[in-house]
């Protein structure tokens, strides 16, 4: 009597690969796609804070303030920029995001106290109304650079790369190019959009240096400006760009979202943001300048206790931007239109998705009318909606990261330390070097 046949599914070639292998032998072509890595890594959820007890006294929530005030662009600009939380909302476009998007955005963030970023793409006018303090970026593709507008914003940031695709250009599908976009960025209507994947007059540090000095003289000094960088080879490129005169810079983990880009490079590039963060910090302090300069980390920071945990790692504000969209609406499975909650479960279908798993933001056919240029679909979120669902979800933020900081002792969310932090598992020891809990071993530091 023969054995039956095990169904064991292979370790290397799993569905998944198999999937891929075959849609790129019948197509050709590899997938592009929004959002971020959906691989597992090790990320803040694999650390834990000790919190007050007896050897330390926690604060009380209801008597005793924590402060969240948050100061960016000490080392060389006029006007710093002043924030009431350090939780900031990262570039995303008009383009990528409706107009009625980018204005939600703004004011959110200005109820909030916290400031907002353009994106590729320029600046658009209701962006600007609707942000008290907005940043207004530099990127290779110099699609909407103006710099009239450039001098209307309250900070700059040079964009070097992203975390979803270090070494990569942006892109934006041709469905996503309306008329409006399509002029702010000199582009043909209905035409892919594939950015540089590096800045046309530089090639390395000593440009970049002239590059930030160019942007200083035109703002006449007055603003901060920003370099902002995909985390791989973190301590030398925040070193670099300390060397080139930064004031702050942004290091974007490999959880970090895009509009669109290749699969391989949302996977396959960068290095996790628990494990970039530490890096940064190390590289501040060899320059001597922690403190004068400060450090911006994003990519994949979505509750109170991410970001919490960032701030005791020695970040001084966090960058999110796939968490607000998911606030938005992002992934939800009905919109709100004159008052009532419509079902967008068929849209999701008609994407071959379905709530929970959407990654179309690229397809311009965005269920929600979050990512998308269709006068329809745009529609379904209105500013009014999406300022307050963003404004509730950064109002809890905040209170989570001043509930944690107080219940560690400390009367300003700024004053959290590594000390605070113990890790769940030995990767994450080692990457963001902290203790493994139960013990005084840091890996690669101390021998257990």
């Amino acid at each position: 009597m023969s054995r039956p046949i095990h169904r064991e599914e292979s370790a290397s070639i799993d569905r998944l690969a198999i999937r891929y292998i075959r849609e790129a032998a019948q197509h050709g072509l590899y997938e592009i796609r929004g959002m971020g890595a959906k691989r597992a890594v090790p990320s803040f959820d694999d650390l834990v804070f000790l919190t007050a007890s007896a050897s330390r006294y926690p604060l009380e929530g209801y008597r005793e303030k924590c402060e969240s005030k948050t100061v960016l662009g000490t080392r060389y600009a006029k006007k710093p920029i002043e924030l009431e939380i350090p939780i900031t909302i990262a570039g995303m476009s008009f383009g990528a995001l409706s107009a009625n998007v980018k204005e939600a955005l703004g004011r959110a963030a200005t109820a909030m106290g916290t400031s907002t970023t353009t994106g590729d793409g320029g600046m658009t006018s209701e962006e600007r109304q609707s942000s008290k303090t907005l940043v207004y970026q530099c990127l290779p593709s110099r699609y909407g650079f103006n710099p009239d507008d450039l001098r209307k914003a309250d900070a700059i940031e040079m964009v070097l790369g992203q975390g979803a695709k270090p070494g990569g250009g942006g892109m934006l599908l041709g469905q996503k190019v309306s008329p409006r976009v399509a002029k702010m960025r000199t582009l043909p209507e209905g035409i892919d959009q594939r950015s540089a994947c590096r800045h046309p007059d530089w090639t390395g540090p000593d440009d970049l240096k002239i590059k930030l000095e160019e942007l200083r003289e035109i703002t006449d000094w007055q603003v901060p400006i920003y370099v902002k960088m995909g985390a791989t080879r973190v301590r030398d490129d925040v070193k670099l760009a300390v060397k080139a005169g930064a004031d702050v810079v942004v290091i974007d983990g490999m959880q970090g979202g895009t509009a669109a880009t290749q699969q391989v490079f949302i996977e396959h590039t960068g290095i996790p943001t628990l494990a970039a963060l530490p890096l940064a910090v190390e590289a501040l302090d060899d320059m001597n300048v922690v403190g004068e300069v400060q450090l911006i980390i994003s990519g994949g920071i979505r509750t109170g206790a991410d970001v919490a945990k960032a701030l005791a790692l020695g970040a001084d504000a966090v960058a999110i931007g796939q968490g607000v969209l998911v606030a938005l609406g992002c992934n939800h499975d009905s919109y709100v239109q004159d008052g009532a909650n419509i079902d967008a479960t068929e849209d999701y279908a008609k994407l071959g998705t379905a709530p929970g798993y959407c990654h179309h933001c690229h397809t311009g056919q965005c269920p929600v009318g979050i990512t998308t240029q269709d006068s329809v679909l745009e529609r379904r979120l209105t500013p009014d909606v999406g300022a307050e669902r963003l404004k509730n979800y950064l109002q809890v933020l905040n209170m989570e990261l001043t509930t944690l900081a107080r219940a560690c002792g400390k009367s300003n969310v700024h004053h959290l330390e590594p000390e605070d932090l113990v890790a769940l598992t030995v990767e994450a020891a080692a990457m963001a070097k902290v203790p493994l809990a139960g013990t005084d071993w840091i890996p690669g530091r101390r021998d257990p």
